[in-house]
């Protein structure tokens, strides 16, 4: 499974990346610093993993044309601006992600903190396109509520709030899961969740979807944990133990490493299991989400 996949991704990743650039900003006018700053840290490279799972649960549940395109473009939006401001002095105090510089070490911080602004709220500029194209506008509008949602205070901005809040603290694992499952899961079951409700899935498959994807957000983010103990600098690009010298509580920390191990299993095999109950098939996106737990950065 390993290199097909690995190619599968990285030929999918490129044919998103080439939608998500049909939809940046060009490069001018008073403002083309910030606008450049977006460019810089969307083009950062990544795996494209949130766009990836929108599109193919939109595929799963049979949607068909561009109508997901602009979510794509906007949810990768989000999760740039998420990472910019994630690695402000005020916050992780991170120079270096994926291999390169952060926004803040090259374009300063107030002009890093000014493109996270210009990404969020670009993103939802972006996924208003969608009301523009001929397609069922309710469906839209029902993918729009998602993407507002789950990425502000009762998705991924309350677990930033938490983590930051409880560094140093001695938290225990509900607390640990309450950050994973808002911090990193809430973008993962947006991206699916938007992918089944433009391809018209029921109310009961969009519950599923998002349970995939928070089951699928927590195996990734303890497999995290895991290389960051296990890996060396070079393979993550980041560097390795950053986590325990932020005073942050990790879940191989609580768990050790074995049974945090058996967990991203658990927590991975129960999300292919709900997607097995499908009456859909899509057999790109079950070993996608296989590939994901067994990924070593």
């Amino acid at each position: 499974m390993g290199l097909m996949i690995e190619e599968q991704i990285r030929q999918r990743a490129t044919e998103i990346e080439a939608i998500i650039d049909s939809y940046l900003p060009e490069i001018e006018g008073y403002q083309k610093t910030v606008i450049d700053a977006m460019h810089y840290t969307i083009k950062a490279g990544g795996k494209r993993l949130r766009p990836m799972l929108m599109q193919e649960t939109f595929r799963l549940f049979g949607g068909e044309g561009k109508v997901i395109e602009p979510f794509m473009a906007a949810i990768e939006m989000i999760h740039t601006y998420s990472l910019i401001h994630d690695d402000l002095p005020a916050l992780d105090n991170d120079d270096y992600r994926r291999g390169r510089k952060t926004a803040h070490v090259v374009y300063g911080e107030d002009m890093a903190i000014l493109a996270g602004d210009a990404l969020l709220n670009y993103a939802f500029e972006t996924a208003s396109k969608a009301f523009d194209m001929d397609y069922d506008s309710q469906k839209v509008g029902k993918a729009f509520q998602v993407l507002s949602r789950k990425p502000g205070i009762h998705g991924m901005i309350g677990g930033q709030v938490a983590d930051v809040l409880w560094t140093g603290d001695r938290i225990n694992m509900e607390q640990l899961l309450f950050i994973h499952r808002l911090k990193t899961s809430a973008l993962i079951e947006c991206s699916m969740m938007i992918g089944a409700i433009l391809a018209g899935a029921t109310k009961e498959q969009v519950q599923i979807v998002e349970k995939i994807g928070e089951n699928i957000g927590i195996a990734f983010q303890i497999q995290d944990d895991v290389l960051d103990v296990i890996s060396t600098t070079e393979e993550l690009g980041k560097p390795v133990g950053s986590d325990e010298e932020q005073g942050k509580v990790t879940y191989v920390a609580l768990k050790g490493l074995e049974e945090s191990q058996k967990d991203v299993e658990l927590y991975t095999m129960e999300a292919i299991g709900r997607l097995d109950s499908l009456p859909y098939e899509n057999t790109f996106l079950r070993e996608l989400l296989l590939y994901l737990i067994h990924r070593n950065k």
